[in-house]
């Protein structure tokens, strides 16, 4: 299994912006068993949470393990606390993190890597902030993205802007602009979703019912399955924690239209 680390310049960005993948290219079995043919990976591009960076999934969950089973190509950048949008004030210029990962992440790690270009081979996920620019930016970047998969997804922003107990807004607003406009913007999930034209991806969504998110996570669930999206959702007991996402990264990844499981020789099942 070749996990990798890139820097390279983005222009999106306008910086050098670091990203690790994971990429079962290496991947080599015993005699006698299948050998995968020779093409490009699917690919899950994956989003970190508040306060995390391009590593967390790595250390948090197996999804090395797993991605190498099923011949799965994961790409995970920075996101720093952006909630993965085009940031819209004068001193936020090139924080467009929307633009970043809908458009010039996909971009370039195609040319860097035997990435599939097909819709039905590009799927995005995270989890909590990620969850939520999972949601977004599979929406909006739609024609990109044919499969979104939302754990504990920090999706309540923009619901209930007129309650400003116990929010940070400030923050809030250095992310999503004035929420009253950010409200009737692309930044809001339900636009996308009313304005949704052409593709429509199909969600995975998960949350523990120990999870403060939870209630956001069941309105949501609700709403896209009436306005006609293909939406699987799981709850069950568990917390916003990496016991929860590391158990439910696994559930999104059998949901995906993956290839089959085969599995590698590696420093684990030498004998």
């Amino acid at each position: 299994m070749a996990l990798i680390q890139v820097n390279f310049t983005s222009k999106t960005l306008f910086r050098t912006v670091p990203i690790q993948v994971i990429l079962p290219v290496d991947k080599f079995t015993r005699p006698g068993e299948p050998v995968r043919e020779d093409k490009p990976f699917k690919t899950l591009y994956l989003l970190h949470g508040l306060l995390g960076n391009y590593t967390d999934w790595v250390t948090g969950t197996r999804i090395q393990r797993w991605a190498e089973q099923k011949n799965l190509a994961v790409v995970m950048p920075s996101g720093d606390n952006s909630f993965y949008l085009d940031h819209p004030s004068e001193g936020n210029i090139n924080n467009n993190y929307g633009e970043f990962i809908g458009n010039e992440l996909v971009e370039i790690t195609r040319k860097m890597f035997p990435l599939s270009h097909e819709r039905e081979d590009t799927y995005i996920g995270g989890l909590s902030m990620g969850g939520f620019g999972a949601v977004r930016n599979g929406l909006k970047y739609n024609e990109t993205f044919g499969y979104i998969a939302a754990l504990s997804s920090a999706i309540h922003i923009l619901e209930n802007i007129e309650n400003t107990e116990n929010r940070n807004l400030a923050y809030e607003e250095s992310c999503f602009g004035k929420l009253s406009e950010a409200l009737e913007s692309d930044k809001n999930p339900r636009v996308l979703v009313r304005d949704l034209k052409g593709s429509r991806p199909k969600i995975f969504m998960a949350c523990g019912t120990e999870d403060s998110l939870i209630g956001v996570n069941r309105v949501f669930r609700d709403f896209f399955k009436e306005s006609g999206l293909d939406v699987t959702y799981h709850e069950e007991p568990g917390g916003h924690d990496w016991d929860f996402w590391d158990k439910y990264i696994l559930k999104a990844l059998e949901w995906l239209p993956l290839e089959g499981v085969t599995h590698g020789i590696t420093s684990g099942s030498v004998r």
